[in-house]
């Protein structure tokens, strides 16, 4: 029997215990483990196929597990999860015929005690499109519409999966914006994400999943920390050419340019200005998220 976690108010909200998902002969979700911290903002980041939907469909007991345990508050799931959790899913399919408020007055009705159609209607910025069809809504515009209906309850745990997939990038930069005001005002989320650029943007806390199990888990900062320590510093060759050789650092000629890869960004550059190189044309890349995922995963793409 798998021990029922303490719940704390301040620590975890969602506690997730060697959870397996097995379909016929074929393993979608492996062993996986992690909590969910009240107040933040959770992200399973993985590459197409890496069993991120299938895990969030368990934890939302919308399919069942082969294997493993959920909590919720310390319990396990029952009516009040249900009750207390929203769902934005990564495709759904609404009523053509309905407007965008009447959609809302619809799921509103759900609900013994629904948020206010207002409140919703100011956080996803719906009032300009109210009596559009569902039909004629754009991608970012029915994204937000379905933001909207996963709040619709109040809920204290919000599930996204992958909330901006097929936006432009200001549809997708405002929907990020909402998503952060949502988790400032202490609702918890739950996302699944491939895009580096959205992870590092919302999340406090990242597991990349690869292949159905989680094979790094941390902080932004924490994983490009631990897995990719390397800034590398270009230069045009011209400048460093003739003091190469009484350089004590590892680099590499990449056409016209040199790249010095460092450990440390602050002692290179104090090396360099100390030997007379000019810096003036210099480029600093530091690693980021995309790079921790190339790293883990492979640059290989898997169907």
């Amino acid at each position: 029997m798998i021990a029922r976690p303490a719940y704390n108010a301040v620590m975890e909200l969602l506690t997730v215990q060697n959870l397996r998902k097995v379909y016929g002969g074929s393993v979608a979700v492996e062993d996986i483990s992690f909590a969910v911290r009240q107040g933040t903002c959770y992200g399973l980041l993985g590459p197409n196929g890496a069993g991120k939907t299938t895990t969030m469909e368990v934890i939302e007991d919308i399919i069942p597990a082969t294997s493993g345990a959920i909590f919720y508050k310390g319990k396990a799931r029952d009516t009040r999860f249900r009750e207390e959790t929203g769902i934005q899913f990564q495709h759904t399919s609404l009523l053509n015929f309905l407007s965008v408020r009447e959609t809302l007055q619809c799921y509103q009705k759900l609900f013994s005690h629904p948020e206010k159609l207002e409140t919703l209607i100011t956080r996803c910025n719906l009032k300009p499109i109210l009596n559009n069809r569902n039909d004629r809504l754009s991608g970012g515009q029915k994204q937000r519409l379905m933001l909207a209906v996963a709040l619709i309850n109040r809920p204290d745990l919000v599930f996204l999966d992958e909330p901006s997939t097929g936006l432009d990038p200001q549809s997708r930069r405002y929907l990020w914006e909402i998503v952060e005001d949502i988790r400032n005002d202490g609702k918890t989320i739950v996302m699944t994400t491939h895009s580096m650029e959205e992870a590092q943007f919302l999340c406090d806390t990242i597991a990349i999943i690869d292949q159905g199990s989680i094979i790094a888990e941390g902080s932004p900062t924490e994983l490009i920390t631990t897995y990719c320590k390397t800034n590398t510093i270009t230069l045009p060759l011209s400048a460093v050419k003739e003091r190469l050789a009484t350089l004590n650092m590892a680099y590499r000629q990449q056409g016209d340019s040199v790249v010095i890869s460092s450990l440390d960004i602050e002692e290179t550059l104090r090396m360099l200005m100390a030997a007379g190189v000019s810096l003036r044309e210099m480029v600093v890349d530091s690693p980021d998220l995309e790079d921790v995922f190339l790293y883990l995963t492979g640059k290989k793409l898997r169907e």
